[in-house]
């Protein structure tokens, strides 16, 4: 009788999934974000989070992960590194989640760095293009979005094959906007071709009185801004103001629907370029229909590329989850999210090539213009 009961007990047993890891239960996968939401980017961590969770709720209410559901506990830190370093202790120390999703920005991502490393957490997904997230090598972290040095080149390939070689640089004054710059001095270079003048702001920050300024003396050809929406806004209505008539170029970080509807009727001609496909238009992905019927079903009008980055970015961690198996753990999403290439794997018209060397998931950029009416046009 024994010996029966403990061969039962033992089936039992192995009949149950396995739980190795912090946050992940026989029900429950538990991932964290920290990102602004609340503050003058608060716009950016809203939609990026609102994609995401509009997919992850999808594949819940469909049975999960090996029945298991992804829950997201999201902190913000108002777009401040110190806070989200914090937020990131807490995440891994007191949340106990499984892995890390969705930063939004080059300074808080470098500041949560050194902690999740240190815990062995992955960090997917974050909201930034800049080099520090992908120089030198780091296997915990996963980009699905472009990089600024791929973006910059291409705004600058854009710019100069148009005749437009007077550029000047918006940049704000951290981690992000040095990025950037770095980009645009690089794709300059290239060109031979110098930067003819630089302005700052401070991140969370509206004075630009001092950049206008500036631009203004000089009138350039093209501003390249490389801010977040609030303050690249504020720059735009004032030269706009003072009868500035040249063109702004934005990265996609600023926030492009945000962008649009902080400048009202100053938006017209305002150049962004994308780092993910038209939301608004499925004919060249499939994963933007995707994307359309579940945010409508989640009962979500407004579409937008900060959203549609935060849907793809769940689509793919869901991947990897999967291939994973039942018996998750986090060496076992690295090694799985590391198989997912185009050969392998099929994102909906949306390339991503990961390798056991490489965690740069997509080069894909494209360029969008603001319209008359504040819609954008591909």
């Amino acid at each position: 009788m024994a010996s029966k009961l403990l061969t039962a007990v033992f089936a039992a047993l192995l009949a149950m999934p396995a739980v190795a890891e912090n946050g992940v239960s026989e029900h429950k996968i538990i991932i964290g974000q920290s990102a602004a939401f609340s503050g003058p980017a608060a716009q950016l961590g809203i939609q990026l989070h609102a994609g995401a969770k509009a997919y992850f709720d999808h594949v819940n209410s469909t049975g999960g992960v090996f029945g298991r559901k992804i829950e997201v506990i999201k902190r913000d830190d108002k777009y401040e590194a110190d806070i989200a370093a914090a937020n990131t202790k807490a995440l891994i120390d007191t949340d106990d989640v499984f892995a890390l999703f969705g930063y939004v920005g080059t300074a808080t991502s470098n500041a949560a760095t050194p902690i999740f490393t240190q815990a062995k957490v992955p960090f997917f997904a974050p909201y930034t293009g800049a080099q520090s997230l992908r120089e030198p090598f780091n296997k915990l972290i996963f980009n699905v979005r472009a990089s600024y040095f791929d973006e910059t080149e291409h705004l600058v390939d854009r710019l100069v094959n148009t005749g437009l070689k007077n550029i000047a640089v918006f940049y704000q004054n951290d981690a992000y906007g040095k990025a950037g710059l770095t980009g645009v001095e690089r794709a300059l270079k290239k060109k031979n071709l110098p930067i003819v003048d630089t302005a700052t702001v401070e991140r969370n920050s509206l004075d630009v009185a001092k950049a206008v300024e500036k631009m203004m003396a000089k009138r350039p050809d093209v501003i390249i801004q490389i801010s977040a929406y609030s303050s690249s806004a504020a720059l735009i209505k004032e030269m706009r103001r003072l009868g500035y008539t040249g063109q702004f170029y934005n990265v996609s970080f600023v926030g492009s629907q945000a962008l649009s509807d902080a400048l009202g009727k100053d938006g017209s001609g305002v150049v962004v370029s994308q780092v993910v496909p038209f939301p608004w238009s499925a004919a060249n992905a499939t994963v933007v229909g995707e994307y359309t019927k579940i945010m409508n079903k989640a009962g979500i009008k407004d579409l937008n590329f900060s959203s549609l980055e935060g849907f793809i970015a769940a689509k793919v961690f869901v991947e990897g989850l999967r291939r994973s198996g039942q018996n998750l753990t986090r060496e076992k999403l690295i090694s799985s999210l590391e198989s997912l290439n185009t050969k392998s794997y099929d994102a909906g018209g949306f390339d991503i090539n990961f390798s056991s060397s490489n965690h740069n998931g997509s080069k894909f950029v494209d360029m969008t213009m603001i319209g008359k009416d504040g819609k954008f046009k591909n």
